[in-house]
């Protein structure tokens, strides 16, 4: 389809998910001459309407067209040809305007803007040493307002597109946008629920082993690739009446009226720089306009040292809080980090059995981390609100979410299991609908379904749900269908949720906790206002916090935003729940590491669960990615993991080590491109107090099952003389006995110990085989001659084959060999 056709799209067409029509412009029923003629004379017109940095010019035409992005020290235009550019469209009843003519007043320094309908903008424009700032001043005419959207601004880069941030960048210039409050939105109004939803799009990449292209969920448009290039962009919407929306799997929802000025006072930045300045830039223009700038210990939060740092994620009370120092200790880090303190959600009332005087217990236990130079977090749920908070019981608080609401059709006496209402729309949506709970007063009443016709009925009541009281309604009163989640929490609306953000800073300032993660912070989509509720959310936390810990806490969260961007210190996405330790979410947390870098923001990991049955290899696995990547990760595990892993000491001293390597910057960067390679390994081993050597291997893997023929390792050991090293493991049903290596069909090697299930031969080297059981807690010893299993270097091959003296019907015997290269070695 040709960019002319996709223009003039119905604002609710989707055409195939693409991406210029859900962005330039879709929605626009109007002659694409006046557009197009625009276009035609801008190109012609005087160069007098521009304003310059000392790395960007802008031009605008007297048509309200851009018609250049350019970099002054070479002149080159970066504005994508032939595509429009408007500095500001409008939306009005549903149908999109580009201005018809721009005059400038030098003496204000605006200029204004005319629309369609004798409609005039008149936008503050002033150019600043970082960037040009743009402000809607006055917007006058006669017909209702939607929206009014910042370009889309159309430029020739595509080399890297920075989504959520509103960078694009190549190896010589960056153009970015960002809003300057919370009411303009980063992207375009895809959607009417003011998410940020982004797009798919197929990149290749190489840091993992799987097809050459990936399809990657882009988070957010506030950049967006294009055939061209690509566009930068942002709107405000005018939210001066409700309206039904769709949203979070609602067909109907009720976005209520929110008194914010409208589109009056909506405002961005547009810069342009050399690349390696682009994030430099955005740190200037959040000095320069007053937006939030956190710092980690006097840096700034997206370039500071201790914004990726690693840390330990534990269940701990008062109780174990000097255990749970010691091991943090140990582990070589400076963040502790509580992964479910509250017994409620909402009041944020902690677990009283681990903390018995709430707030005043952690507060002490804050104190005393800091007294070992460790500091202490707790994740929460943002504004999810537990079935048992006051908030909920006894009396429900009139602010829950309501997804819409209807009237009683009847009168419904206290113990009534059918319930009559006059409209259903709002009820029997039955998605993300776990509670089904209704409030009718102060009473919640849970439903079990709805009649599919008149008379429209609530079902198999539980009447005083949640310990609120069981009372008579009468006919004409109102119902609310209460939104909830599928944690079986209720939700806020937009009041509620600052009074719940306002708490969680009050907490962080009375304990002086300093990390924090919002999790489920799309939570506040419950407001009906998309990313602006999620955004006012964490706003108003931050707003509330005391200045000086505006300095020190670290922020991260499960959903970006482009404004938001400015206030979280990172994201740390990535569970461990769903397979083995290097492959739950492993392709997941790599592809998270290129939306970082291609969004400026410091990389993490994200959570790893150290078990019981953890071993020290994959620990370093772990480890080596952190390097490859500089990237930091949460490590959850517990006292009693700890206490029962055999090679607990060993872990925690390389998780000490590592961590003091990486955040002290010594690994080189060729080598952090061989360790972003899931497949290669790696063992850091400390050489003295400010050095360390680190031994890269190769390594080969097989597996011998029962009733089949030897396992054959082909191996070419391209590394020095040596030993090989081997790990064989077996499953919870299977044991052999009589196992044996032959080595280039010559050696036969008896391993002198045979192999219980679920436990692990071990050899590195000596004289010595080592039997482990499943927590790694040594069982006995075995002598084995070094000589005997030395490799020289070239090629080999090694038969493994054993009897079984118990098995499983698919089980077999794991085996993992390795050989040692040389090593780099590493210096402070």
């Amino acid at each position: 389809m040709t960019y002319r056709k996709l223009i003039t799209k119905s604002c609710h067409s989707r055409e195939g998910g693409n991406p210029v029509a859900a962005s330039m412009n879709p929605g626009i029923k109007q002659s694409f001459f006046i557009l197009f003629l625009g276009i035609l004379l801008a190109s012609c017109a005087p160069k007098g309407n521009e304003w310059k940095t000392s790395q960007f010019l802008i031009r605008v035409s007297d048509q309200g067209m851009i018609t250049e992005f350019s970099d002054p020290s070479n002149g080159k235009n970066y504005l994508a040809k032939d595509k429009p550019a408007p500095l500001m469209q409008i939306r009005t009843s549903g149908k999109y305007l580009v201005p018809l003519s721009c005059t400038r007043d030098e003496k204000s320094g605006t200029v204004t803007l005319t629309f369609e309908g004798n409609r005039q903008a008149k936008i503050l424009i002033q150019a600043k040493p970082s960037h040009v700032l743009f402000k809607l001043e006055e917007i006058t005419g006669n017909d209702p307002l939607d929206l009014i959207v910042w370009g889309p601004y159309p430029t020739t880069i595509s080399q890297i597109i920075g989504e959520t941030v509103g960078v694009v960048r190549d190896s010589a210039f960056a153009i970015g946008i960002q809003v300057l409050n919370l009411k303009t939105l980063g992207g375009f109004p895809t959607e009417e629920n003011d998410m940020d939803p982004g797009f798919d799009i197929f990149e290749t990449n190489s840091l993992v082993d799987v097809a050459d292209s990936i399809k990657v969920f882009y988070r957010g448009q506030t950049a967006r690739k294009e055939s061209f290039g690509s566009v930068i962009q942002a709107y405000c919407r005018n939210r001066d009446k409700e309206r039904i929306i769709s949203n979070w799997a609602h067909d109907y929802y009720v976005a209520p009226a929110f008194n914010d000025g409208g589109v009056t006072g909506s405002s961005i930045a547009l810069f342009g720089c050399n690349s390696v300045d682009a994030l430099k830039t955005i740190g200037e223009i959040e000095i320069a306009e007053g937006l939030p700038h956190p710092m980690i210990d006097g840096e700034w939060g997206k370039t500071a040292r201790g914004a990726s740092a690693a840390y330990l994620i534990m269940n701990f009370g008062v109780k174990e809080l000097e255990d749970a120092l010691a091991l943090t200790k140990k582990a070589g880090l400076k963040y502790l980090y509580h992964e479910g303190p509250f017994e409620t959600w909402g009041h944020f009332k902690l677990n009283a059995s681990q903390f018995p005087e709430n707030w005043e217990t952690i507060k002490l236990m804050v104190n005393r981390a800091a007294e070992e130079n460790i500091r202490i977090g707790v994740h929460t749920l943002s504004n999810f609100i537990t079935t048992n908070d006051p908030y909920v019981t006894p009396v429900p608080d009139p602010r829950l979410a309501r997804v819409g609401s209807s009237t009683l059709a009847k009168a419904a006496g206290k113990d009534d299991k059918t319930i009559t209402i006059s409209d259903p729309k709002f009820f029997n949506q039955m998605k993300n609908n776990t509670l089904r709970c209704v409030v009718i007063g102060n009473e919640l009443i849970r439903y079990k379904e709805v009649s599919t016709s008149v008379p429209w009925e609530l079902k198999d009541c539980e009447r005083g749900a949640y310990g609120t009281i069981a009372v008579a309604h009468e006919a004409g009163a109102d119902i609310g269908k209460l939104m909830d989640h599928g944690y079986q929490t209720f939700l806020t609306n937009n009041d509620l949720s600052m009074e719940m953000s306002t708490c969680i800073a009050d907490f962080f300032n009375f304990t002086g906790c300093r990390q924090i993660s919002f999790d489920g912070l799309e939570g506040n989509l419950s407001t009906g206002m998309g990313q602006y509720g999620q955004q006012r959310f964490t706003q108003n936390w931050y707003d509330h916090l005391n200045p000086e810990l505006k300095g020190q806490v670290i922020t991260d969260a499960s959903t970006p935003g482009h404004y938001f961007w400015h206030m979280y210190t990172r994201m740390n996405w990535g569970e461990p729940w769903y397979a083995g330790f290097r492959e739950s979410q492993t392709q997941y947390r790599l592809l998270n590491q290129l939306y970082f870098q291609r969004n400026l923001m410091p990389s993490m990991l994200g959570w790893f669960r150290m078990t019981s049955e953890t071993s020290l290899e994959d620990i370093e696995w772990l480890l080596a990615r952190s390097a490859g990547f500089d990237a930091g990760y949460a490590l959850v595990t517990s006292l009693a993991a700890v206490e029962k892993n055999g090679f607990s000491e060993k872990i925690l001293t390389s998780l000490r080590e590592w961590e003091r390597a990486r955040m002290a910057g010594v690994f080189p960067v060729e080598v952090r491109k061989k360790m972003q390679n899931i497949k290669n390994e790696f063992h850091l081993e400390p050489e003295g107090p400010n050095n360390w050597n680190l031994y890269p291997y190769t390594t080969w893997r097989s597996e011998y099952k029962p009733g089949t023929a030897p396992a054959t390792i082909e191996i070419n050991n391209e590394n020095p003389d040596q030993p090989i090293q081997f790990i064989l493991s077996s499953g919870p049903e299977n044991s052999v006995m009589g196992i044996t290596m032959s080595i280039d069909g010559g050696r036969k090697v008896r391993i002198p110990i045979e192999l219980p299930a679920n436990h692990y031969l071990k050899y590195t080297g000596g004289s010595y085989i080592y039997l482990y059981d499943a927590t790694w807690q040594q069982v006995s010893t075995g002598q084995l001659i070094q000589s005997d299993v030395t490799l020289t270097q070239g090629k080999h091959k090694i038969d493994f084959e054993a009897v079984f003296t118990q098995a499983g019907p698919k089980q077999g015997i794991k085996i993992e060999m390795k050989t040692a290269g040389l090593p780099f070695t590493l210096s402070l």
